[in-house]
């Protein structure tokens, strides 16, 4: 396609890499959230309370609800979604609507657009300093799936527990495993998250304990949010499987991993995972991340043929995790991956999620599963990283990890990289505090 025709079309012109704000911090090449991003979120701050919808761009969240109150923002909606507590509403209203939004956004904010640019006041009612907000869930979430996706996650987990010739169960490789978590207890980023208590089998003991977990755990993953769902017993094809997704979160799915060893037979995790799920405070969308579409690894066998889809459905999204212990000055990077690596598609984990029937609900969140690649430094978990407490990661500034300790502080961070621009997710964050009990 060439650049003409791509600047005919207005919202292939808000992938434009070479479009700039009038926003300056959101032209630094390292800005997570650009011109070309335009993700969604619920905040709020010191000046109105309430929670509402935003859009990040730069070091700043355009309030959608102010916007539209200014005569700025059309939308074919009798009321305002956009002054909700949760961005549910104006998902429901459908992709046309969201793309809508965004190409109007889009040109807003450009450089070239005088409307907020030059007007003071005006900006002052619509744009709110990032950091005078507070952030929230984005979505109610009535229901959470998480997977098991990563075929070298899946693969060093086997031939940690099980025979090292035989890690993958037959099955893994014929459709996307995945078990429902629980939605409850999903939390937005910088949400403190306390040790679990549980059932614990000690190697020298006949019976369980009852403890405070001693092997506390990272998942990194990502997440999507489905933004229409299916009816009962109407499955979602594969090849309209994306039509289905709003957009895209960072989750760290936090695991309990003794509680997990003993529970998870025969039913598979139950308390080593219910206890919290965290992910971050803005969604991006699949317009957004469209430039950074690359193929997904080869799948042998070749997927059943409600498994199948053509094209690609990887992203090209690069995904660090971060340590710092309680009272140190910097964290350390102890995980470097990238989603393009997963072997089971978006696509694919919705089609066999519906295939049996079952339906989904605008706000459901569907868990990549540990996003793990092949290099040891590319693992997407402690249990990995430091394969089950035998190999202790060494902290910078000195010290050393097994698994997490009390006040250790966990930081998710994703971007897809473009020519002089980024599309990221911010971080995800979540601080350890001791068990209660």
């Amino acid at each position: 396609m060439s650049m003409a025709s791509d600047l005919s079309n207005p919202l292939l012109q808000t992938r434009d890499p070479a479009k700039r704000s009038w926003l300056a911090s959101a032209n630094d090449a390292a800005c997570d959230f650009s011109i070309q991003n335009l993700p969604f979120g619920i905040f709020s701050d010191q000046r109105n309370g309430a929670p509402r919808a935003g859009v990040a761009i730069g070091d700043a969240i355009v309030d959608l609800a102010a916007l539209r109150v200014a005569g700025l923002l059309a939308l074919d909606a009798d009321d305002d979604v956009f002054s909700r507590p949760s961005l549910n509403a104006f998902v429901a209203l459908g992709r046309d609507v969201w793309r809508s939004v965004r190409v109007q956004l889009s040109a807003l904010l450009d450089a070239a657009c005088s409307t907020l640019r030059d007007d003071a006041a005006l900006r002052a009612r619509v744009l709110v300093p990032m950091s005078d907000a507070a952030m929230h869930l984005p979505v109610d979430i009535p229901g959470y799936t998480d997977f098991y996706s990563s075929k070298e996650h899946a693969t060093n987990v086997g031939t940690m527990f099980r025979d090292p010739k035989n890690a993958l169960l037959p099955n893994w490789s014929e459709m996307p495993i995945g078990y429902n978590g629980r939605a409850s207890s999903v939390v937005v980023s910088g949400t403190p998250v306390c040790r679990p208590m549980g059932q614990l089998k000690l190697p020298d003991q006949d019976r369980p304990i009852y403890g405070a977990c001693r092997k506390l755990d990272i998942e990194l993953e990502t997440g999507f949010i489905v933004g229409r769902g299916n009816a009962l017993g109407e499955p979602i094809a594969c090849a309209q499987a994306e039509d289905h997704i709003f957009g895209m979160v960072l989750l760290n799915d936090w695991s309990a991993r003794d509680i997990q060893q003993w529970e998870y037979v025969p039913l598979g995790p139950f308390n080593a995972k219910t206890f919290a799920t965290t992910i971050s405070p803005w969604i991006v969308t699949l317009d957004a991340l469209e430039p950074f579409r690359v193929a997904q690894p080869e799948q042998t066998p070749e997927p059943l043929p409600y498994l199948r889809h053509t094209g690609d459905h990887a992203f090209d999204l690069a995904l660090e995790v971060r340590l710092r212990p309680e009272g140190a000055d910097a964290a350390t990077t102890i995980a470097r991956t990238n989603f393009k690596q997963m072997y089971w598609t978006m696509a694919q984990q919705l089609a066999h999620h519906t295939v049996s029937g079952c339906n989904t609900r605008v706000g459901d969140l569907m868990g990549s599963g540990t996003i793990s690649g092949a290099a040891p430094d590319s693992f997407g978990s402690l249990l990995e990283l430091t394969w089950n407490g035998a190999r202790p990661l060494a902290l910078e500034g000195g010290g050393a990890r097994t698994f997490i300790v009390d006040g250790d502080e966990l930081t998710l961070a994703g971007w897809c990289q473009g020519d002089g621009y980024r599309v990221g997710f911010g971080t995800c964050v979540g601080k350890i505090l001791p068990a209660r009990g």
